[in-house]
């Protein structure tokens, strides 16, 4: 065997390394050499470590190295890394692949190479405590290549997201009294900031189980909470795939999540970055469900970590903005800005956390959270803030529905009213109707009825009715309802057109709405509690009326709205339930006082 090893050297091997031994200035010839040479030696077996004569070959192929040409140095560095190098020369090697990969001008022979499969294979192959150091550049020039569509669908049918997993799982086992824990973090960044450019590939996520990545994020993110950069990189990989309901559902499993997220947004209250990330995901993990609402929130401190942080960054905004004032011809600030953004998702992680029954009430009464949602609509105006102010009147809407002792919003319900008035006299129907919302809620108390009265806002909800949108005029329509509990505001009904549009909206939705179309009926029982006569109380309207509630009350048109089975039998549920009775009862006494 040594023999043949020694006729194939000096017949096939050493005539191409005299060639290269020349160093002439002819690139493509040193290119073309390199292929022959890598040829021949897997075609004579002489690839990887048990090659006798292995030292002299790698000693003529460093010393081309320093030539500067990428594509010589791409041919050069798969052949060094098929020959199993490993220390410094494996160290040098991915360092001129990495130096390769991160110029953009070599795409094009990069993407119809093989570098990626050696690289690749010392990532699965190396050992991480020996090879750290080499591994971080290795990562690196993957990286630079998840950045091209190519390159990442190769490596991905490659199996790479198993290796990645794999690395990861190797990373995070070992602990941070190891020698070489802190050593092992430029490589975690590298590989985080791999699976985020991956996260956003629908092919990778495919081979990224949920099951398998999460807990290992989970875990590497609550070991290296000290290392800012793996820290920014991991919380990014998370956000990105929080957004997906499989690997929310994983993540909201991981039960130290939330302790790990609090502590981060503690530790680094006023690194942005990283926040806005973290708020981001609760703001996912708390849309979803009932139980992550309730988990976060018995988390220590979670509620007010979440104040504290909102405390900081208004304060933020504000001073920014009193900069941006007091700074003459410069470029006009951009919105929402940078700490805008932040308190933007912070209000969404409260509106999600209100919508739980226990935790509403309980951040009802929480006067810190209320007041910070409050100074929102005081120092906000929705034409330069929209998403903004819009999120904070969507949060206090849903802490207004609870009536609870101590109610922070009960308290400040008159300056919120006032707060709210700015919003009804926008033009932003989104803003309107989330004002009109929170009066649906705050009228239930007669401080709030008497204030709609005095500022004629019964007059705008009576207009909203025109719109022809189910979600204007549903809260339209709560408003109205709880006006018409007094006896003393109902002529207003009349006196401004409203019955009329109350019948036109019960024509225009009928059976294709039976919430609102109960809500109206309501609205009008109430109105007509001591009327006289029908022509009295519902004018030129009560032939119209009578004849809707007739055709709504019959069983075969309570059913023509949807083909949908679970549909139908849901409507039908509350067509008996919540509609027919009070439409029945309206309908006799109309019927009783009409001549």
């Amino acid at each position: 065997e040594w023999e043949e090893e020694d006729f194939f050297w000096h017949t096939r091997i050493l005539p191409i390394l005299r060639e290269l031994e020349k160093r002439e200035d002819n690139i493509e010839h040193l290119c073309l050499a390199c292929t022959k040479l890598h040829q021949a030696l897997g075609d004579g077996n002489m690839l990887g470590k048990r090659f006798k004569r292995r030292n002299t070959l790698l000693k003529t192929l460093y010393k081309l190295v320093d030539i500067d040409s990428d594509p010589l140095s791409l041919k050069l560095a798969k052949i060094i890394l098929a020959m199993k190098v490993d220390g410094k020369n494996l160290l040098s090697v991915c360092k001129l692949a990495f130096k390769i990969c991160r110029n953009e001008k070599n795409f094009f022979i990069i993407q119809n190479d093989t570098l990626l499969d050696y690289l690749l294979q010392v990532l699965w192959n190396e050992d991480l405590q020996t090879n750290h150091e080499a591994l971080v550049y290795c990562m690196a020039a993957i990286k630079v290549m998840s950045e091209k569509e190519v390159l990442r669908f190769k490596m991905v049918s490659k199996g790479a997201i198993e290796m990645f997993l794999e690395l990861m799982k190797q990373i995070n086992s070992i602990k941070e009294h190891d020698t070489y824990f802190s050593k092992l973090g430029h490589l975690l960044v590298q590989l985080a900031a791999t699976l985020r450019i991956l996260a956003n590939c629908a092919l990778a996520r495919r081979q990224l189980s949920p099951s398998a990545a999460i807990p290992e994020l989970c875990v590497a993110l609550e070991q290296r909470s000290s290392d800012k950069d793996v820290c920014v990189w991991i919380v990014s990989v998370l956000s990105k795939l929080s957004t997906y309901h499989d690997f929310c559902a994983a993540l909201a499993e991981c039960s130290r999540c939330y302790i790990v997220f609090l502590a981060l947004l503690n530790k680094y209250q006023k690194q942005q970055d990283l926040v806005i990330r973290i708020i981001f995901i609760l703001g996912n993990l708390t849309a979803r469900n009932d139980q992550s609402r309730e988990q976060f929130f018995k988390e220590k401190e979670s509620v007010n970590t979440l104040t504290s942080l909102f405390q900081t960054y208004y304060e933020l905004d504000m001073n920014a903005l009193t900069c941006h004032h007091d700074s003459k011809g410069k470029k006009p600030q951009k919105y929402p800005s940078e700490a805008e953004d932040v308190l933007i998702k912070l209000i969404r992680v409260l509106a999600n956390l209100s919508i739980h029954p226990r935790v509403g009430a309980a951040l009802a009464a929480a006067h810190p959270v209320v007041g910070l949602l409050v100074t929102v609509l005081e120092y906000k105006t929705v034409d330069a803030c929209e998403e903004l102010v819009i999120n904070a009147a969507t949060t206090i809407n849903n802490l207004s529905y609870y009536q609870v002792e101590n109610s922070a919003v009960q308290e400040k319900q008159l300056h919120i009213a006032e707060m709210l008035l700015k919003l009804l006299m926008s033009d932003n129907m989104d803003a309107v109707v989330e004002a009109v919302r929170v009066f649906g809620n705050l009228s239930q108390h007669h401080e709030i009825r008497d204030f709609i009265m005095q500022k004629k806002i019964y007059r705008f909800v009576i207009a909203l009715l025109d719109s022809k949108n189910r979600e204007v005029c549903f809260p339209a329509c709560g408003v109205l309802l709880s006006l018409t509990v007094d006896e003393n505001k109902r002529a207003f009904l009349m006196e401004e057109g409203g019955i009329g549009k109350l019948v036109d909206c019960l024509q225009d939705f009928g059976p294709a709405d039976w919430q609102l179309s109960c809500l109206i009926c309501k609205t009008l029982w109430n109105y007509s509690e001591n009327m006289a006569s029908a022509a009295s109380c519902f004018g030129r309207n009560t032939n119209v009326l009578l004849m809707l509630l007739t055709a709504l009350l019959d069983e075969e048109v309570e059913l023509e709205c949807s083909l949908d089975r679970d549909i139908k039998d849901c409507q039908r549920v509350y067509w008996e339930r919540e509609f027919k009775p009070v439409a029945e009862k309206l309908l006799d006494r109309i019927q009783s006082h009409h001549s």
